[in-house]
């Protein structure tokens, strides 16, 4: 990434200040996934809670069988979910652990752009100094001028010609003073920004790591509750109504022999 110089050198404090913003993104990606662990165990007690309620129903008549079915496939996806839960808690002290390191990431990192932010206070304060010196210079400039075409007293345009020398100096002084910092402030800066664009690279990096756990981990328990299903489905087929009625024939009958 290429950097350009701005007017008034912000630059450093942009980079810096988005070094941090980091750090927040990465509370806020745990609170996410924090919230996502909270709906599924929410919904995990709720399909506990549902497979409960499936052995409260009626065991009476052909359909008894059935909530068996229902009790089993119910539980076994609210373990799914308990399972997510717990791999997303793992995960999210995994991230926390990142924002630790990022904290003291950034406090080696603040000592070691010290002398960039040096620098940049100083090209601030020599760029205002210039601005101020450049303003009076013309000023001055213009005044000496002035007096010569009203034909003032050769003591006025005197007077007026040191205070415009004076101005031509100072500007002057400033113009170098300000071709030295600059060159100063240009190289730190360009290292500054190639450590700060290295630092947003890794943590961008490090940022999708944890986002694809995170997928994975949902896929992964997507997929057991795929099998969960289709393990229903085929518990369902295998549940004839000719299996349904030879139950309750067996469960209730009195005998095998006619009366």
């Amino acid at each position: 990434m290429k950097w350009l110089p701005g007017e008034r050198n912000n630059g450093f404090d942009v980079l810096y200040h988005n070094m941090k913003h980091g750090h927040l993104s990465t509370k806020e990606l745990a609170d996410f996934i924090r919230e996502r662990a909270t709906i599924e165990e929410a919904y995990s007690r709720s399909m506990t809670k549902l497979a409960k309620s499936a052995s409260n129903y009626t065991q009476l008549g052909t359909f008894a069988p059935v909530w068996d079915v229902f009790k089993t496939s119910t539980e076994k996806l609210a373990s799914c979910h308990l399972d997510l839960v717990r791999r997303l808690q793992e995960l999210i002290k995994e991230v926390h652990k990142y924002g630790d390191e990022q904290i003291k990431a950034y406090k080696k990192t603040k000592e070691e752009v010290s002398g960039t932010l040096e620098a940049v206070q100083n090209i601030q304060s020599i760029t205002q100094a210039l601005q101020k010196s450049k303003e009076n210079y013309n000023a001055k400039c213009l005044e000496q001028e002035r007096l010569k075409k009203e034909g003032a007293t050769p003591r006025e345009i005197d007077k007026a010609t040191v205070k415009s020398k004076k101005a031509t100096d100072t500007y002057k002084l400033y113009v170098e003073k300000y071709a030295a910092v600059k060159s100063d402030f240009e190289q730190k800066m360009t290292e500054t920004a190639q450590k700060f664009q290295d630092i947003e690279e890794t943590h961008l990096l490090h940022m999708k790591e944890i986002i694809e756990s995170f997928s994975n981990t949902i896929k992964d328990i997507h997929l057991q509750i795929g099998e969960v299903h289709e393990e229903f489905i085929n518990n369902m087929a295998n549940t004839t109504v000719e299996s349904l009625i030879q139950k309750f024939a067996e469960s209730k009958g009195t005998g095998k022999e006619r009366p």
